[in-house]
Formats: C-alpha cells, sequence, structure tokens
C-alpha cells in the first residue's frame, strides 16, 4: 500500500499553478476552476480533498425540459466508456461528471489523465446532451431568430435538423466515439 500523498492539498495547488488553472479555494481542500472547451465553452469543477481521496465534480448541463428517459439512458450507456468518472444527476436532475482518485495516485500523469477525461467527456457531450434534453426549445429559439433575422450562431450545432424539419439523430451510437477509459 502506497503511501499518502504529503499535504496533497498542496500538491493540487502546485498542479493547477503549474497548468495555469486559475481557482479558487473557498475552504482548505476545496478548489473550484473552469475547464476551457470549444462545444461547451466552460466546464466548472470542483475538487474536494478528502482523507483518503480527491473529489472530482463537474457540471456538464442543466436539468433537461424533455427526453429523460432517453437523457438518462445515454448517461448510463456512456458511463461505461469512461475512465475515472461517471455522470451523475443531483436532486434536482442537474447532469454532472464525478469521480474519485486515491491520494496515494495524486501524481501530475493521474490529474492530467482524470481531468482530460473530465474535459473531453463534457466537451464531446454537450451539443448531444442539449439535442436529447432541450430539442424543443432550441427548434423554437431557431424559429423565433430566424423570423427576426436574428444571428443564429449559437444554434449553429444544430443547424441540419433545425434546417431541414427533422429530429435531433443525437443519442445514436456513434463506433467512432472516442472511449476514455484510459
Amino acid at each position: 500500500m502506497s503511501a499518502p500523498t504529503p499535504d496533497p492539498a498542496a500538491r493540487l495547488r502546485a498542479y493547477l499553478e503549474a497548468n495555469d488553472l486559475e481557482y479558487d479555494e473557498p475552504s482548505p481542500g476545496q478548489f473550484s476552476f473552469a475547464l476551457p472547451g470549444e462545444k461547451k465553452l466552460q466546464t466548472p469543477v470542483r475538487m474536494d480533498v478528502g482523507t483518503h481521496a480527491l473529489g472530482v465534480h463537474a457540471f456538464v448541463c442543466r436539468r433537461p425540459d424533455e427526453n429523460h428517459e432517453r437523457v438518462y439512458a445515454w448517461l448510463l450507456q456512456r458511463n461505461l466508456r469512461l475512465f475515472g468518472v461517471a455522470f451523475a444527476i443531483d436532486a434536482v436532475g442537474d447532469i454532472y461528471l464525478d469521480g474519485r482518485l486515491p491520494l496515494s495516485a495524486l501524481e501530475d500523469d493521474e490529474l492530467d489523465r482524470l481531468l482530460g477525461t473530465v474535459l473531453a467527456t463534457a466537451d464531446e457531450s454537450f451539443n448531444l446532451l442539449l439535442e436529447l434534453g432541450f430539442a424543443s426549445s432550441i427548434r423554437k429559439e431557431w424559429e423565433w431568430r430566424t423570423s427576426r433575422g436574428e444571428s443564429t450562431t449559437n444554434l449553429e450545432a444544430f443547424r441540419g435538423w433545425l434546417e431541414d424539419g427533422s429530429s435531433p439523430s443525437a443519442g445514436q451510437q456513434d463506433e467512432h466515439e472516442p472511449d476514455h477509459r484510459g
């Protein structure tokens, strides 16, 4: 059994600083920061240094407006392909990625892998979750913007199914989808 990392909070603080991640430490051993993405512009993350493990909690998406069963089934199926984290929902139904890393494994390469999985999973899943859980709202927003000649830039990812009037194809299994199990 490996010895616990001496002062894991200091170790995590040094890692965040070395990777230019601006963070807050609202209480000792609790770190809040954001990971920059492409589809999901920012993923808010909280890391908690516990007695035996480092907890990671990342907000992915608010509670879906519709299609809950399909959204939750997709999350559970996706969990089978993840490394170090899993999708979870809170008491109101908001979607998170949650995981634990033993303090004995608190090394840069493991933190890279863990946060890389969080970032890639949140970013790759974001538009798909919006299609599954918010298609009606997206369609209404599209119709409102196009009827008034407003910009549809923020809806560009959904243009295909919005313009042709079809249903979103979100959630269909893609054999080329990345596997983050390590």
